[in-house]
C-alpha cells in the first residue's frame, strides 16, 4: 500500500501523542460519562462518540485540524472492502519498516526479538532501525549516521 510503518521506542507511549491524548479523551468524555449495561451499547455508543471527536478535537500534531479534516486532506487509500481478511496478508516483498529504540547499558537493540550489539558511541542514545524488504536489509543509525548494516531476511 505503500506506508511505511514506523515503531515507536518499547515502554515510551507518550510517544504516540495523538494517541495518548485520544484515549485522555475516550476515559473523561466518554467512558467516565456515558453509563451503558453491555458490549452492544458500548459499540453504538463508542462510535457516536468517535464521529463526534473526529468532527471537534483539533490537535496539534494535525497543524490545529480535526482528524476528520486531517482525513479529508491526506492522500491515502482505503481498503475496498471494510472487513478485515480472514487469513493472514502475504509477507510484503518491497518497502520498509522503521523502528526508533533506545540503547541501554548492555549495548543491544531488540528487533521484535532479535538482538544486535551496538557501538559504544550508541549507547544510552536513540538509534533508528531500518528493515528494507525489498534489499532484505536491517540498517542502524545514530543521529542519521549509518552505524551497522546487516543481511536480514524476513521469515
Amino acid at each position: 500500500m505503500g506506508v511505511e510503518l514506523w515503531f515507536i521506542p518499547l515502554g515510551e507511549p507518550w510517544r504516540n501523542g495523538i494517541v495518548e491524548k485520544f484515549n485522555d479523551h475516550y476515559r473523561g468524555g466518554f467512558l467516565r460519562r456515558v453509563f451503558m449495561q453491555n458490549a452492544e451499547e458500548l459499540h453504538r455508543e463508542s462510535l457516536i462518540f468517535e464521529k463526534k471527536h473526529n468532527s471537534r478535537y483539533r490537535y496539534t500534531k494535525l497543524q490545529g485540524r480535526t482528524p476528520q479534516m486531517a482525513l479529508g486532506q491526506a492522500q491515502i487509500r482505503l481498503p475496498a472492502s471494510p472487513i478485515a481478511p480472514r487469513h493472514p496478508l502475504p509477507k510484503p516483498d518491497r518497502g520498509c519498516y522503521h523502528l526508533v529504540r533506545f540503547v541501554r547499558s548492555d549495548a543491544v537493540v531488540d528487533v521484535f526479538g532479535e538482538k544486535f550489539k551496538m557501538p559504544p558511541e550508541a549507547v544510552y542514545e536513540y538509534v533508528t532501525v531500518t528493515i528494507d524488504v525489498t534489499r532484505q536489509k536491517l540498517s542502524i543509525e545514530l543521529e542519521n549516521e549509518l552505524i551497522d548494516e546487516h543481511n536480514y531476511h524476513l521469515r
